[in-house]
Protein backbone atom coordinates (compact mmCIF):
# COMPACT_ATOMS: atom_id res chain seq x y z
CA UNK A 1 0.00 0.00 0.00
CA UNK A 2 1.31 3.46 -0.90
CA UNK A 3 2.06 6.05 1.79
CA UNK A 4 -0.54 8.42 0.31
CA UNK A 5 -3.22 5.76 0.71
CA UNK A 6 -2.13 4.99 4.27
CA UNK A 7 -2.36 8.66 5.24
CA UNK A 8 -5.83 8.88 3.73
CA UNK A 9 -7.02 5.77 5.60
CA UNK A 10 -5.65 7.04 8.92
CA UNK A 11 -7.17 10.49 8.43
CA UNK A 12 -10.59 9.01 7.64
CA UNK A 13 -10.34 6.63 10.61
CA UNK A 14 -9.50 9.50 12.95
CA UNK A 15 -12.34 11.65 11.61
CA UNK A 16 -14.84 8.81 12.00
CA UNK A 17 -13.66 8.22 15.56
CA UNK A 18 -13.90 11.93 16.43
CA UNK A 19 -17.50 12.08 15.19
CA UNK A 20 -18.36 9.78 18.08
CA UNK A 21 -16.52 11.79 20.77
CA UNK A 22 -19.23 13.96 22.31
CA UNK A 23 -16.95 16.16 24.42
CA UNK A 24 -15.61 19.04 22.30
CA UNK A 25 -12.58 19.55 24.53
CA UNK A 26 -11.58 15.87 24.36
CA UNK A 27 -12.15 15.89 20.61
CA UNK A 28 -9.73 18.82 20.27
CA UNK A 29 -7.19 17.09 22.53
CA UNK A 30 -7.25 14.00 20.32
CA UNK A 31 -6.91 16.04 17.13
CA UNK A 32 -3.89 17.92 18.46
CA UNK A 33 -2.11 15.15 20.36
CA UNK A 34 -2.86 11.75 18.84
CA UNK A 35 -0.09 9.70 17.25
CA UNK A 36 -0.84 6.43 15.47
CA UNK A 37 2.09 4.04 15.60
CA UNK A 38 2.76 0.34 15.97
CA UNK A 39 1.60 -2.63 13.98
CA UNK A 40 -1.27 -1.06 12.00
CA UNK A 41 0.97 0.90 9.64
CA UNK A 42 3.22 -2.13 9.19
CA UNK A 43 0.15 -4.23 8.33
CA UNK A 44 -0.99 -1.73 5.70
CA UNK A 45 2.46 -1.56 4.14
CA UNK A 46 2.50 -5.37 3.94
CA UNK A 47 -1.03 -5.53 2.53
CA UNK A 48 -2.35 -7.31 5.61
CA UNK A 49 -5.59 -6.71 7.48
CA UNK A 50 -5.30 -4.23 10.34
CA UNK A 51 -6.45 -5.72 13.65
CA UNK A 52 -6.53 -2.35 15.41
CA UNK A 53 -5.10 1.16 15.32
CA UNK A 54 -2.94 2.06 18.31
CA UNK A 55 -3.14 5.73 19.30
CA UNK A 56 -0.76 7.36 21.77
CA UNK A 57 -0.66 10.96 22.99
CA UNK A 58 2.00 13.65 23.09
CA UNK A 59 1.54 14.73 26.72
CA UNK A 60 0.62 13.24 30.07
CA UNK A 61 -2.28 15.69 30.30
CA UNK A 62 -3.77 14.61 26.97
CA UNK A 63 -3.39 10.89 27.77
CA UNK A 64 -5.05 11.47 31.15
CA UNK A 65 -7.93 13.48 29.66
CA UNK A 66 -8.76 10.85 27.04
CA UNK A 67 -8.51 8.01 29.57
CA UNK A 68 -10.79 9.84 32.02
CA UNK A 69 -13.30 10.51 29.25
CA UNK A 70 -13.66 6.81 28.39
CA UNK A 71 -13.65 5.62 32.00
CA UNK A 72 -16.51 8.04 32.74
CA UNK A 73 -18.38 6.88 29.64
CA UNK A 74 -18.02 3.25 30.69
CA UNK A 75 -19.17 3.92 34.25
CA UNK A 76 -22.11 6.08 33.10
CA UNK A 77 -23.34 3.48 30.63
CA UNK A 78 -21.95 0.06 31.56
CA UNK A 79 -22.90 -3.19 29.81
CA UNK A 80 -26.18 -4.66 31.15
CA UNK A 81 -24.54 -7.23 33.42
CA UNK A 82 -22.62 -4.45 35.22
CA UNK A 83 -25.62 -2.18 35.83
CA UNK A 84 -26.55 -1.68 39.46
CA UNK A 85 -23.10 -2.77 40.58
CA UNK A 86 -20.24 -0.55 41.74
CA UNK A 87 -17.46 -0.10 39.19
CA UNK A 88 -14.29 0.85 41.11
CA UNK A 89 -12.39 2.18 38.09
CA UNK A 90 -10.34 5.38 38.05
CA UNK A 91 -7.47 7.01 36.24
CA UNK A 92 -4.31 7.67 38.22
CA UNK A 93 -1.15 9.60 37.49
CA UNK A 94 1.89 8.75 39.55
CA UNK A 95 5.65 8.68 39.02
CA UNK A 96 5.14 10.20 35.58
CA UNK A 97 2.88 7.35 34.51
CA UNK A 98 -0.81 7.38 33.58
CA UNK A 99 -2.70 4.20 34.41
CA UNK A 100 -6.20 2.87 34.93
CA UNK A 101 -6.82 1.33 38.32
CA UNK A 102 -9.40 -1.47 38.23
CA UNK A 103 -9.88 -2.75 41.75
CA UNK A 104 -9.00 -6.41 42.29
CA UNK A 105 -9.27 -7.54 38.68
CA UNK A 106 -6.87 -5.38 36.71
CA UNK A 107 -8.95 -5.74 33.55
CA UNK A 108 -12.61 -5.22 32.67
CA UNK A 109 -14.48 -5.98 29.46
CA UNK A 110 -17.84 -5.56 27.81
CA UNK A 111 -18.16 -9.34 27.68
CA UNK A 112 -18.57 -9.59 31.44
CA UNK A 113 -17.54 -11.99 34.14
CA UNK A 114 -17.97 -15.37 32.46
CA UNK A 115 -15.79 -14.47 29.49
CA UNK A 116 -13.66 -12.43 31.86
CA UNK A 117 -12.94 -15.46 34.01
CA UNK A 118 -12.06 -17.45 30.90
CA UNK A 119 -9.75 -14.66 29.84
CA UNK A 120 -7.95 -14.69 33.18
CA UNK A 121 -7.38 -18.44 33.18
CA UNK A 122 -6.39 -19.23 29.61
CA UNK A 123 -4.23 -22.32 29.50
CA UNK A 124 -1.72 -20.92 27.04
CA UNK A 125 -3.51 -21.50 23.73
CA UNK A 126 -3.52 -17.78 23.00
CA UNK A 127 -1.99 -14.73 24.59
CA UNK A 128 -4.08 -11.79 25.76
CA UNK A 129 -3.39 -9.76 22.65
CA UNK A 130 -4.74 -12.55 20.44
CA UNK A 131 -7.78 -12.93 22.69
CA UNK A 132 -8.58 -9.21 22.48
CA UNK A 133 -8.15 -9.35 18.69
CA UNK A 134 -10.61 -12.23 18.37
CA UNK A 135 -13.08 -10.69 20.83
CA UNK A 136 -12.90 -7.36 19.01
CA UNK A 137 -13.47 -9.06 15.65
CA UNK A 138 -16.56 -10.82 16.99
CA UNK A 139 -17.97 -7.51 18.19
CA UNK A 140 -17.09 -5.86 14.87
CA UNK A 141 -18.91 -8.59 12.96
CA UNK A 142 -22.02 -7.99 15.06
CA UNK A 143 -21.79 -4.24 14.42
CA UNK A 144 -21.43 -4.80 10.68
CA UNK A 145 -24.56 -6.95 10.74
CA UNK A 146 -26.59 -3.93 11.81
CA UNK A 147 -26.13 -3.67 15.55
CA UNK A 148 -27.32 -0.36 16.96
CA UNK A 149 -24.67 -0.35 19.65
CA UNK A 150 -22.64 2.80 20.07
CA UNK A 151 -19.61 3.12 17.84
CA UNK A 152 -16.20 3.44 19.49
CA UNK A 153 -17.50 2.26 22.84
CA UNK A 154 -15.25 0.72 25.46
CA UNK A 155 -15.05 -3.04 25.09
CA UNK A 156 -11.92 -3.71 27.14
CA UNK A 157 -9.83 -1.85 29.70
CA UNK A 158 -6.54 -2.71 31.36
CA UNK A 159 -3.95 -0.77 33.32
CA UNK A 160 -2.19 0.28 30.14
CA UNK A 161 -4.82 0.71 27.46
CA UNK A 162 -8.47 1.08 26.47
CA UNK A 163 -9.76 -0.97 23.56
CA UNK A 164 -12.70 0.57 21.72
CA UNK A 165 -15.02 -1.09 19.24
CA UNK A 166 -14.32 -0.25 15.59
CA UNK A 167 -10.66 -1.20 15.98
CA UNK A 168 -9.24 1.67 18.02
CA UNK A 169 -6.87 1.14 20.94
CA UNK A 170 -6.05 4.09 23.21
CA UNK A 171 -2.65 3.43 24.77
CA UNK A 172 -1.87 5.41 27.93
CA UNK A 173 1.14 3.50 29.26
CA UNK A 174 3.51 5.76 27.32
CA UNK A 175 3.19 9.30 26.01
CA UNK A 176 5.39 11.94 24.40
CA UNK A 177 6.78 12.72 20.97
CA UNK A 178 7.27 9.82 18.57
CA UNK A 179 10.91 9.27 19.48
CA UNK A 180 10.03 9.19 23.19
CA UNK A 181 7.26 6.65 22.62
CA UNK A 182 9.53 4.47 20.50
CA UNK A 183 12.14 4.38 23.27
CA UNK A 184 9.75 1.91 24.90
CA UNK A 185 9.19 -0.18 21.76
CA UNK A 186 10.75 -3.55 21.26
CA UNK A 187 10.77 -4.29 17.53
CA UNK A 188 12.01 -2.03 14.75
CA UNK A 189 9.24 -2.78 12.24
CA UNK A 190 6.64 -1.18 14.53
CA UNK A 191 8.27 2.27 14.50
CA UNK A 192 6.37 3.80 11.58
CA UNK A 193 4.08 6.60 12.76
CA UNK A 194 1.43 9.13 11.74
CA UNK A 195 0.84 12.49 13.44
CA UNK A 196 -2.87 13.38 13.62
CA UNK A 197 -2.26 17.13 13.77
CA UNK A 198 0.24 17.47 10.92
CA UNK A 199 -0.81 14.43 8.88
CA UNK A 200 2.86 13.52 8.53
CA UNK A 201 3.65 9.84 7.97
CA UNK A 202 7.09 8.65 9.09
CA UNK A 203 8.50 5.47 7.54
CA UNK A 204 11.98 4.81 8.96
CA UNK A 205 14.30 2.88 6.64
CA UNK A 206 15.19 0.19 9.25
CA UNK A 207 11.47 -0.49 9.78
CA UNK A 208 10.88 -0.93 6.06
CA UNK A 209 13.89 -3.23 5.70
CA UNK A 210 12.67 -5.36 8.61
CA UNK A 211 9.21 -5.67 7.07
CA UNK A 212 10.46 -6.51 3.59
CA UNK A 213 12.63 -9.31 4.96
CA UNK A 214 10.07 -10.33 7.62
CA UNK A 215 13.04 -10.27 9.96
CA UNK A 216 12.40 -9.37 13.61
CA UNK A 217 14.93 -6.85 14.87
CA UNK A 218 14.92 -6.10 18.60
CA UNK A 219 15.73 -2.44 19.28
CA UNK A 220 17.18 -2.97 22.74
CA UNK A 221 16.29 -1.05 25.85
CA UNK A 222 12.67 -2.22 26.00
CA UNK A 223 10.96 -1.78 29.36
CA UNK A 224 9.32 -5.19 28.87
CA UNK A 225 11.92 -7.64 27.52
CA UNK A 226 10.07 -10.63 29.00
CA UNK A 227 7.00 -9.73 26.99
CA UNK A 228 9.15 -9.09 23.93
CA UNK A 229 10.36 -12.68 24.14
CA UNK A 230 6.77 -13.91 24.46
CA UNK A 231 5.64 -11.69 21.57
CA UNK A 232 8.07 -13.36 19.17
CA UNK A 233 5.74 -16.39 19.18
CA UNK A 234 3.10 -14.38 17.36
CA UNK A 235 5.47 -13.29 14.62
CA UNK A 236 6.98 -16.73 14.17
CA UNK A 237 3.46 -18.05 13.52
CA UNK A 238 3.24 -15.44 10.76
CA UNK A 239 6.45 -16.78 9.21
CA UNK A 240 8.75 -14.02 10.39
CA UNK A 241 12.34 -14.85 11.32
CA UNK A 242 14.09 -14.05 14.59
CA UNK A 243 17.77 -14.88 14.77
CA UNK A 244 19.56 -16.03 17.92
CA UNK A 245 21.25 -12.66 18.34
CA UNK A 246 17.91 -10.95 18.90
CA UNK A 247 17.10 -13.39 21.71
CA UNK A 248 20.46 -12.68 23.32
CA UNK A 249 19.66 -8.94 23.22
CA UNK A 250 16.28 -9.55 24.85
CA UNK A 251 17.83 -11.82 27.47
CA UNK A 252 20.46 -9.18 28.20
CA UNK A 253 17.82 -6.53 28.83
CA UNK A 254 15.79 -8.95 30.94
CA UNK A 255 18.86 -9.60 33.09
CA UNK A 256 18.64 -6.05 34.45
CA UNK A 257 15.27 -6.81 36.10
CA UNK A 258 14.91 -8.57 39.45
CA UNK A 259 12.21 -11.10 38.64
CA UNK A 260 12.35 -12.44 42.20
CA UNK A 261 10.43 -9.27 43.15
CA UNK A 262 6.73 -10.04 42.59
CA UNK A 263 5.94 -6.43 41.64
CA UNK A 264 8.71 -6.39 39.02
CA UNK A 265 7.56 -9.74 37.66
CA UNK A 266 3.98 -8.49 37.49
CA UNK A 267 5.01 -5.34 35.64
CA UNK A 268 6.97 -7.42 33.13
CA UNK A 269 3.94 -9.60 32.51
CA UNK A 270 1.63 -6.62 32.16
CA UNK A 271 3.82 -5.22 29.39
CA UNK A 272 1.60 -6.73 26.69
CA UNK A 273 -1.35 -7.35 29.00
CA UNK A 274 -0.53 -11.05 29.13
CA UNK A 275 -3.58 -11.77 31.26
CA UNK A 276 -3.22 -15.53 31.23
CA UNK A 277 -0.30 -14.98 33.63
CA UNK A 278 -2.68 -13.47 36.16
CA UNK A 279 -3.35 -16.82 37.81
CA UNK A 280 0.40 -17.31 38.24
CA UNK A 281 0.72 -13.88 39.83
CA UNK A 282 -2.23 -14.45 42.15
CA UNK A 283 -0.66 -17.66 43.44
CA UNK A 284 2.67 -15.88 43.98
CA UNK A 285 0.95 -13.02 45.81
CA UNK A 286 -0.97 -15.49 47.96
CA UNK A 287 2.33 -17.02 49.00
CA UNK A 288 3.80 -13.56 49.55
CA UNK A 289 0.91 -12.82 51.92
CA UNK A 290 2.10 -15.75 54.03
CA UNK A 291 5.43 -14.04 54.60
CA UNK A 292 7.46 -15.18 51.59
CA UNK A 293 8.68 -11.86 50.20
CA UNK A 294 10.54 -12.99 47.08
CA UNK A 295 9.75 -15.36 44.23
CA UNK A 296 11.30 -18.78 44.72
CA UNK A 297 12.42 -20.28 41.40
CA UNK A 298 11.41 -23.83 42.24
CA UNK A 299 7.95 -22.74 43.36
CA UNK A 300 7.53 -20.55 40.27
CA UNK A 301 8.32 -23.51 37.98
CA UNK A 302 5.71 -25.62 39.80
CA UNK A 303 3.09 -22.87 39.51
CA UNK A 304 3.75 -22.35 35.79
CA UNK A 305 3.50 -26.09 35.12
CA UNK A 306 0.24 -26.21 37.06
CA UNK A 307 -1.30 -23.29 35.17
CA UNK A 308 -0.06 -24.02 31.65
CA UNK A 309 -0.04 -27.82 31.47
Amino acid sequence: MKSKTIKSILRKKLQHWLKHVDDENVRKIIEDNAICTGGSIASMLLGEKVSDYDFYFKTKESATAVAEYYVKKFIANPPPRFKGRPLPIRVMSENGRVKIMIKSAGIVSEAGEEEYQYFETLQGQEDAEEYVESATKALEDKDEEGSEKEKYRVIFMSTNAITLSNRIQVVIRFYGQVDEIHENYDFVHCTCSWDAKTGYLTLPKPALESMLAKDLQYKGGSKYPLCSIIRTRKFLKREWNCNAGQYVKMAWDLNSFDLSDVEVLEDQMVGVDAAYFREVLELLKERQGKGVKTVDGTYLMQVIDKVFN
